[in-house]
């Protein structure tokens, strides 16, 4: 039985028994459709402008004419949205006047969807227009300043080539992290006195290196060690005292993830291990880290992240990575475009991660949810 003869059933055998009135869409269609219109026409206008202002042949016509063609087509989709939203209005005022609740019910709660989506369409369409008017507003002041496409052009390779430092450190440092934090996890988590002496160092060591800022790490590293004289760590690369510090630093954040999984754990699965005559080493090693690694993956990923991030604090120690070659471009062009290129590869680095984390925090949900 449908729906609408199920609740047309109940009605008849229950007289005094009336459906609630559909949720107000009226206001909410016709604010979306004053607000698009108005959206569509200022932007002509907006454009319209701009093509007055400027000088055939220039790029601030060209982008005006690009502005217009493309402004124009976007925002006429929350127009139609809009439309849309009060037909379904005025249909669903229509079906209560003919006593059909249900269908009224469903015609109006399209038209809230319809309305709302036009309006969300609207706040995206008036953060990129406020975008586009930032970058060439004040003869495309802000545009000449980041993105001056010759710069760029004659830049990116030699900026590109310096990020390879970056990827480097990197990689380079999360191997270490990965090793060294579990070792610290461990070793904060040592039962009994006989490892108080080595569960207080670990539990020192993360508290202090967390309270550190990495760029202080970094420059205590890179410049103490060769002033301090220390045989072999004096000798090394600007790139490998950076390794070093981001290395100590984030392990002691990585080192927290991986006691917060070991946590996770059921304490069942302790106890059982110890009773079947496991060491205290056995049972991590063979019952508790494999199950505390796979759920502690996601945030491992998304720390990981923010350590490719900070590969960019390395100029502080003089190394060529590429944001100091940026910099050295950006000096002597007196222009920031260089700059923007490494924002770009850091981007571009950076999504997919952030997109792997999300997939794997999903693909962790469905296997939870067939378990």
């Amino acid at each position: 039985m449908s729906k609408e003869a199920l609740s047309t059933t109940v009605l008849e055998t229950m007289p005094g028994l009336r459906l609630s009135p559909p949720p107000r869409s009226r206001g909410l269609a016709i604010t979306a459709t004053v607000a698009s219109l108005a959206a569509f026409f200022g932007i002509g206008v907006l454009a319209s402008t701009g093509l007055t202002a400027a000088e055939a042949g220039t790029t601030a016509r060209t982008a005006g004419w690009i502005f217009m063609t493309v402004g124009l087509v976007l925002a006429a989709v929350p127009v139609i949205f809009a439309f849309k939203a009060c037909a379904e209005s005025f249909k669903a005022a229509k079906l209560v006047n003919s006593d059909n609740v249900l269908k009224a019910r469903a015609n109006a709660s399209r038209s809230r969807e319809l309305a709302l989506t036009s309006l969300g369409i609207l706040v995206a369409l008036g953060v990129l227009t406020g975008f586009f008017l930032l970058l060439v507003s004040n003869d495309a002041s802000v545009q000449k300043t980041f993105l001056r496409w010759d710069i760029i052009s004659s830049t990116a390779g030699v900026v590109g080539k310096a990020f390879g430092m970056n990827i480097f450190i990197a990689v380079v440092a999360e191997i270490i992290v990965l090793v060294f934090g579990l070792a610290l996890a461990v070793a904060r988590m040592l039962p009994g006195r006989a490892g108080a002496p080595i569960r207080w160092l670990a539990i020192a060591y993360i508290d202090v290196m967390r309270a550190v800022p990495a760029i202080i790490v970094i420059y205590l590293i890179g410049f103490g060690l060769p002033l301090a004289g220390i045989p072999f760590l004096k000798d090394l690369s600007p790139t490998w005292f950076a390794i070093i510090a981001l290395a100590l630093t984030y392990s002691a954040y990585v080192a927290e993830t991986y006691r917060a999984g070991i946590e996770s754990i059921h304490q069942s699965q302790f106890s059982a291990s110890r009773s079947l005559g496991f060491s205290f080493a056995q049972t991590m090693r063979l019952v508790v880290l494999p199950q505390a690694v796979r759920t502690v993956i996601p945030p491992l990923l998304t720390m990981f992240i923010g350590l490719q991030k900070d590969t960019a604090l390395v100029n502080v120690i003089g190394a060529m990575d590429a944001f100091n070659q940026a910099k050295y471009v950006s000096a002597t062009q007196y222009n920031l475009s260089s700059v923007t290129i490494v924002a770009i590869l850091f981007v571009v680095v950076t999504i997919p991660q952030t997109r792997l984390v999300d997939w794997w925090l999903e693909r962790g949900k469905k296997l939870r949810g067939a378990a």
